[in-house]
């Protein structure tokens, strides 16, 4: 790869990796600031509370990725990319200095709220905005392994969040957690955010788009969308599985080990920590495997591992008793959800003509993800407060199962010549070629 392929796939992966350390840092510090805003009840319930706060966020994605999807195929993938990390930083500050229930009452719940909207909007147009620009950044024989770095600034924004939750546990007092430390990621976010702002208002436009982004009227559209309704269709069946997945072993993992297998916070972070290093490892090797094979099998195995290894895996996680393995459940199981994480990002951005692509993944993919991803965790503690905490077990494999069978019968996308709708592949064989 050539170097402004790669000076363009380290601009978005950079802004990708603030993005997405803002919108887990919730989540990993949800345990601190539960009782913050939310004073009554267990430690269940109040985590019911912010979960459910972190849900909503979820359902206002959709919502951004008809926005900056719009913004993304109509004015370019820089200005999209420029305008999610804007709204990201405006939200970290929100919940910086948000006031507590001992303040505002449950004013500080609103601000919380507020916040998280604004985070939606941000994250449902930028996961569209950034699978497009670095899909379309990079060579067509290298799509799955540059697109990959997708989930590698994505988790190694969830890195950074847990290891500065590691580090603030370990230098601050529990009670100095609870009373403001939980504040300081939020700081540090918004000005992370502040300087991804600089580096993507100098980035580089992509030049797919560049060269037939333009000449269509329509572009960005929900009518140019339905005329590929078949592919939108197919995007939110093919997420169903890996976004439940994922969501279950990044932000739900920490609080299962601490709240269901017993251990104590640090090690259930450091846990989550070390497993989302080699993680975010795997992500490209998985990807240049995708580019050798295709799309289709890292799919598949991903999805007959899920659909059969869930309902054993989170049950011995919650016997597991302490770190190693703790580890070692977690690991086995992030291993199988990368076929889905390493690959999933150019398969949707594959799907779609340029003058669509950024919609065409960004709406379906968000409602999926509203459906089934933001969702995950509020399912889970549910079915811990209604006392049959395995059945989210099956809920996760069941939901790999379906999306099994879009893999099945999905047509293969790794050689589309991104800028032209229904063209001949790029080299390899004419068959397997995407539904259109």
């Amino acid at each position: 790869m050539g170097r402004e392929h790669w000076k363009k796939i380290w601009v978005g992966s950079a802004g990708n990796m603030v993005e997405w350390f803002d919108w887990f840092v919730y989540a990993s510090f949800a345990t601190y600031f539960a009782g913050a805003f939310f004073p009554e009840g267990d430690d269940t319930a109040k985590l019911m509370n912010t979960a459910g706060i972190f849900a909503v966020g979820f359902f206002m994605r959709p919502v951004g990725g008809w926005l900056l999807g719009r913004v993304g195929d109509r004015k370019g993938r820089k200005a999209a990319l420029t305008l999610t990390v804007t709204l990201m930083s405006a939200s970290a500050v929100l919940i910086a200095i948000a006031p507590t229930y001992a303040v505002a009452g449950y004013g500080g719940a609103v601000v919380l709220l507020l916040a998280r909207l604004l985070q939606g909007l941000s994250v449902g147009g930028e996961y569209a905005a950034s699978a497009t620009y670095l899909t379309e950044a990079s060579a067509p024989e290298h799509r799955g392994f540059a697109s990959s770095f997708q989930y590698v600034s994505m988790t190694a924004g969830q890195i950074l969040g847990l290891g500065l939750l590691l580090l603030l546990q370990r230098t601050l007092s529990d009670q100095a957690l609870h009373a403001w430390g939980w504040r300081v990621p939020f700081v540090v976010g918004a000005l992370g955010a502040a300087v991804v702002f600089y580096l993507r208002r100098n980035m580089l436009e992509t030049e797919v788009y560049e060269e037939t982004g333009a000449d269509q009227a329509d572009r960005g559209t929900l009518r140019a969308l339905w005329a590929h309704k078949r592919e939108a269709f197919l995007v939110v069946a093919l997420t169903m599985g890996g976004t439940v997945a994922y969501y279950t072993y990044t932000t739900y993992l920490t609080k299962y080990l601490s709240n269901s297998a017993g251990l104590p916070k640090p090690t259930a972070t450091l846990v989550s920590l070390c497993a989302l290093v080699v993680f975010a490892c795997l992500q490209p090797l998985a990807g240049r495997l995708s580019d050798r094979i295709g799309r289709r099998p890292l799919l598949i195995t991903f999805a007959v591992g899920s659909t059969l290894l869930t309902v054993p895996i989170l049950t011995m996680l919650r016997h597991a008793g302490s770190f190693w393995p703790a580890l070692g459940l977690s690991l086995l199981a992030l291993v199988v959800v990368t076929g889905y994480t390493s690959i999933n990002a150019c398969v949707k951005a594959e799907l779609f003509p340029t003058g669509v692509r950024a919609l065409g993944v960004a709406l379906p993919y968000a409602i999926a993800n509203a459906l089934f991803g933001g969702t995950a965790e509020y399912v889970a503690l549910w079915f811990k407060d209604a006392g049959i905490e395995s059945g989210f077990s099956w809920y996760v494999a069941g939901c790999a199962a379906v999306s099994l069978v879009v893999y099945l019968t999905m047509r293969e996308t790794r050689d589309i010549d991104l800028g032209r709708v229904g063209a001949a592949p790029t080299g390899r064989k004419r068959d397997q070629l995407p539904v259109s």
